[in-house]
């Protein structure tokens, strides 16, 4: 009896047996059906939040804040959450904060990824309910703070004071602004768009900007372009007079000129104080601010002044500066005056005339000469006279073109020559010796009132201790001449108390010797050792003047000599000793004597024996190179030398025997012997003297560095050398010149080594050296040529990646080739992310690539050992490595369809990847390929499945990734059985119920009520709530099969399986079933003393 509260499954078999019906019928998830068709459930819609803003402004600036408000009416049960344009707002953005649980969002629109459609969501703390999204607030943030843009009403450059102006500030495309204004950076009142000045004076100058500020967080905009304002007081006036005087003669002419930095004042013209008028004679130009007079009374004259006018802004300015004009009555006589005083005067004197006019200025003054009009105008006129300026001079003075006067009263004026005055010697000759005096005089012809200035080359003669002059300087005596008073002598005259100089009288020319004069003794033969029978002779000559006679001595002892020779035919030991003479002129009284140098004469017995020396002196020369031999007698002088190579004589007289460019030839033993072709008297025979001749070696080069070809900045070793090292240094050559030391070139001490530090393109050629002896001149020749190439710039390294892709997979395999194609012997560096790896190779190759091995990829090389050179890295090669996508089996048979097949669809896909279409899939069982066409799904048949199996796929695609991970395992677990068995179990209890059904209603058909008063309790056919709760906790075995406790525990042993093999997939429609402890937590929140008695089952 279903009623029956024994029955331990009757209210769980029920409910279970109603959930089947309705997904037999429907093929949709059943409901409970009510306990009574009378208590029918209400069910609510979970009510729309309402999303609102606080802030205002829904079109802001950057870090202007925003604050949205959500709120659900009625209640405040909810919390909520917030998305912009669909994608949910972190809480942990640090712009975003959330307030009473989430129902304040406050952010600052930091950038404009903030802009965005803002709404919100409910949930409720106590049910699992979740409103629909609210309404949507689009907030738009702008790129850029906005800059307001600043005017004004007036834009002069200067403002007057009194006027007025207004300044308007603007912030374009928005609005809600306050405004702040800003006196050279000093806040000042006023929070509208506009400020207004009524009435400016100085203290209103400066510079003015505004900002705009607006929310209640007070965002404020950046500062607006500064416009300057400058206040000025008006500019006053400048009066200039055009015409040249202020004091004026009738008839003349006065114009003036009122001067304002401005055109756009109107001049306004003042004549003492009193507004002047334009009339016939008084002419005024507006347009260039003129006022002329044109033919000036006394009725004009006065003190004038101007004043400007700004119409436009009603502007005055003040007068301007004031100029008195006065005009005379009558024109004056101009008198002339002559500086100096004195008639008649000498030629070149200079006489000044000076023409006056007492009244007024401006005049222009004319001079006359005997009546004519001269060229000269000025007011005074020098003459620099000569003979045809005599004659009678006057003059009259203009001014302007109507104002002249008459001619002055004239003067006279004369002129005569300046007398040349004579120069004469008072002694017979003019050469003189130091020590000796001289006297010249100097006379004019007429007057004596004349000073006379003395002259020696030009310049003037001043008197002092050596030097006197007479009173006036008409004589000049030299007492005691020297060197310095040589020169030509000359002299003029000057008029006492007048600029009056004569001409220079005619010359006279003193020579005085520098010195006393010289006597040369010579000696023939001039030798300073003599030998016995040798004959010699003495000279005495004195060069300077004449009248000489000669002295002569010997050891200080004079000898009866008085002519200027002396002979001695053959020396011997008596005739050594010292010789000199002595020359003399003038008389007794004064004489003058000049001694010659004194000569000593030696005299030897023996004859000498010359030595023989070798420049080089080595003991053995190269071949070409000079050699010299010097055959020397030490004593005495003027010998001749005679040479002899092994015996015989050599075609040469001189000391010195020179071998420009010896050859081996040139070897043997050298002599000589010395004579005098004076006295032919000759010397003994020298000692010998062996020269030995040598080829000069070759030195030899050699690279000391690896490599012949090397690049820019790499270092280079030469060496030279020869068998005789010691003695050489080295030359070395590129292309034929010479290679010099610098910053990059250096050698050792010998030159021997050539290093190059750094080596660049212009050290690229051929090299060669030679050497050159340290001691001697001696070159040898080149080596041989050894050629050097440096490459023009660094060697390109070039990293090749295969495959190239600029994306991999995990699993792929990658490899990188470090290429330099130029020189040998290079080394690998390889770096990931300018970290160096450990592979020293040209290549580097990943096998099996993971996420890790993303990063930058390059190459370097290097070469040497002591100086390591380094090429350029090469490019770089970005390796982004991404995880490869896994292939997902999907049960696609739904519990619902238990009843309409027997078999098990899977579906295998590529989730969550960015190459999620145009795959194809490989399907496994029990690891082995299924042979079946590529597909997407797999139907799983008794037939083909009659065990339970694991089945795996994998996608694979045209494109990279070209295939995918393989699936995680599904085993169907014999589902198709379980499916057969609930089948037929469905069956049979669907038609037992129905045979029940029959029999009741048979039963209550033919079966008669006993008595009215006795009527047993009819069975109930759904079980009440109440009996649900009294019934214990064991599960029935129907609903134990049906929810499959190995599946169940599959699943939570296999969260990944269990996921996989999800029933509730978005193209099914999976079996829903209810444990016994989710029917009692169902029956507990939703009792009967809540409801009535009726039961919600929605969630």
């Amino acid at each position: 009896m279903l009623s029956d509260p024994t029955s331990r499954c009757v209210t769980p078999w029920k409910m279970s047996l109603i959930k089947i019906f309705s997904a037999i019928f429907t093929g949709v998830s059943p409901t409970i059906p009510p306990p009574s068709p009378a208590a029918i459930p209400t069910v609510y819609d979970a009510p729309v939040p309402v999303l609102e803003i606080q802030s205002i402004f829904l079109d802001v600036f950057p870090s202007e804040k925003v604050e949205f408000s959500c709120s659900i009416a009625g209640s405040s049960d909810w919390t909520f959450t917030w998305s912009r344009d669909r994608q949910e707002v972190q809480e942990s953005d640090p712009n975003v904060s959330l307030f009473a649980e989430g129902s304040m969002l406050k952010l600052t629109a930091a950038t404009q990824t903030y802009s965005g459609s803002y709404n919100c969501k409910g949930h409720h703390k106590t049910k699992n309910v979740t409103t629909a999204a609210s309404n949507s607030l689009g907030l738009t943030v702008n790129a850029y703070t906005p800059k307001p843009t600043l005017s004004r009403t007036s834009n002069f450059n200067k403002m007057y004071p009194g006027e007025s102006i207004t300044f308007t500030c603007v912030v374009h495309g928005s609005s809600g602004w306050e405004y702040m204004w800003y006196h050279d950076g000093n806040l000042i009142q006023g929070k509208h768009s506009t400020y207004f000045i009524r009435s400016i004076d100085h203290s209103n100058s400066g510079q003015y900007h505004c900002k705009a500020t607006r929310g209640k967080a007070d965002f404020y905009t950046d500062k607006s372009p500064t416009t300057m304002l400058q206040v000025s007081d008006p500019p006053k006036p400048s009066l200039r007079l055009l015409t040249p005087w202020t004091n004026v003669f009738e008839n003349e002419t006065v114009g003036f000129s009122c001067d304002i930095d401005s055109s756009d004042w109107r001049i306004t013209w003042y004549q003492d104080q009193e507004q002047v008028l334009e009339d016939y004679v008084l002419v005024l130009d507006m347009e260039d601010s003129l006022l002329n007079i044109t033919e000036m009374t006394e009725e004009y004259q006065g003190i004038y002044a101007c004043r400007a006018q700004l119409e436009s802004r009603r502007v005055i300015s003040e007068f301007s500066n004031t100029i008195n004009i006065s005009v005379y009555e009558n024109l004056p006589k101009p008198t002339v005056t002559v500086t100096p005083g004195i008639n008649p005067m000498y030629v070149g004197e200079i006489v000044n005339f000076t023409c006056n006019v007492d009244v007024a200025s401006g005049w222009t003054y004319q001079w006359y000469k005997d009546g004519e009009l001269l060229p000269q105008s000025s007011k005074t006129k020098s003459i620099t006279l000569n003979l045809s300026a005599v004659g009678m001079y006057g003059c009259s003075a203009t001014r302007g073109e109507v104002t002249s006067t008459e001619i002055s009263e004239e003067i006279q004026q004369d002129v005569i020559e300046i007398p040349v005055p004579s120069l004469k010697a008072t002694e017979h000759w003019l050469d003189v010796f130091p020590g000796e005096s001289v006297q010249l005089s100097c006379l004019m012809d007429k007057e004596s009132d004349w000073i006379y200035t003395w002259y020696k080359d030009g310049k003037m003669i001043q008197a002092n201790n050596a030097i006197y002059l007479g009173l006036n300087g008409p004589t000049l005596t030299i007492k005691s001449a020297s060197a310095a008073h040589a020169g030509r002598y000359t002299c003029k005259g000057d008029l006492k108390d007048r600029p009056v100089s004569s001409r220079f009288s005619s010359g006279c020319n003193l020579t005085v010797y520098d010195s006393n004069p010289t006597v040369t003794l010579n000696q023939d033969p001039d030798y300073k050792v003599m030998f016995f029978g040798e004959s010699v002779s003495y000279s005495c000559h004195i060069d300077i003047s004449s009248g000489w006679e000669y002295l002569w001595y010997k050891d200080e002892v004079e000898l009866n000599i008085s002519e200027n020779k002396h002979m001695i035919a053959s020396v011997g030991t008596a005739n050594q000793g010292s010789y000199k003479c002595q020359a003399r002129r003038g008389t007794n009284q004064s004489p003058f004597f000049a001694t010659s140098r004194t000569k000593q004469l030696e005299v030897q017995e023996n004859k000498p024996k010359p030595s023989i020396t070798q420049q080089p002196d080595v003991d053995k020369v190269y071949v070409g190179e000079s050699v010299s031999m010097n055959c020397k007698v030490q004593v005495s002088s003027g010998w001749e030398y005679m040479w002899y190579k092994d015996g015989t004589q050599v075609s040469t007289n001189s000391s010195r025997l020179s071998i420009d460019a010896a050859y081996l030839t040139n070897s043997g033993t050298y002599t000589c012997m010395a004579r005098r072709n004076k006295n032919t008297f000759n010397t003994a025979v020298s000692d010998g003297r062996i020269l030995r001749i040598s080829e000069i070696p070759t030195p030899s080069i050699k690279l000391l560095t690896q490599w012949m070809d090397v690049f820019p900045t790499e270092s280079v070793k030469l060496h030279c050398g020869m068998s005789d090292i010691s003695e050489w240094t080295y030359i070395w050559n590129k292309d034929g010149q010479k290679v010099q030391a610098s910053n990059a070139v250096s050698f050792d001490s010998d030159a021997t080594t050539l290093s190059i530090q750094s080596a660049s393109s212009f050290h690229r050629g051929k090299y060669s050296c030679s050497g050159k002896l340290k001691s001697r001149s001696v070159t040898s020749g080149l080596s041989s040529v050894l050629l050097l190439h440096v490459h023009g710039s660094k060697p390109r390294v070039t990293l090749i990646q295969e495959p190239g892709h600029d994306v991999m997979h995990t699993g792929d395999s990658v490899s990188f080739g470090c290429h330099i194609n130029i020189s040998t012997g290079w080394e690998y560096l390889w770096y990931k992310d300018d970290n160096q790896l450990v592979e020293s190779g040209n290549n580097y190759t990943i096998t099996s690539l993971l996420t890790k091995d993303s990063g930058s990829y390059k190459c370097q090389t290097k070469r040497g050992m002591s100086t390591v050179f380094y090429s350029d890295q090469s490019q770089t090669a970005r390796l982004n490595v991404e995880e490869r996508p896994k292939a997902d089996i999907i049960l696609m048979t739904g519990w619902s369809e238990a009843f309409s097949t027997d078999s098990l669809v899977l579906s295998c896909s590529v989730p969550e990847s960015q190459f999620s279409w145009n795959w194809n899939y490989t399907w496994f069982k029990e690891d082995d390929i299924i042979d079946v066409p590529s597909s997407e799904k797999y139907t799983v048949t008794p037939q083909n499945d009659p065990d339970q199996s694991m089945y795996t796929c994998k996608g694979i695609r045209h494109g990279r990734p070209s295939y995918s991970k393989i699936s995680e395992q599904f085993k169907t677990k014999n589902l198709l059985l379980k499916r057969r068995v609930l089948l037929s179990i469905s069956g049979c209890i669907f038609f037992g119920i129905i045979l029940v059904f029959l029999g009741c209603i048979i039963l209550r058909v033919v079966r008669k009520p006993a008595e009215q008063e006795y009527k047993p309790e009819e069975a109930e056919l759904f079980v009440r709530m109440d009996q649900i709760k009294g019934l214990d906790d064991e599960p029935c075995p129907l609903f134990q099969f049906i929810t499959d406790a190995e599946l169940n525990s599959s699943s939570k042993d296999n969260p990944a399986e269990g996921e996989e093999n999800a029933l509730a997939d978005g193209e099914t429609t999976p079996l829903p079933i209810s444990s016994q402890d989710d029917l009692a937590e169902t029956t507990e929140s939703h009792g009967a003393s809540e409801n009535g008695g009726l039961v919600s089952f929605k969630q």
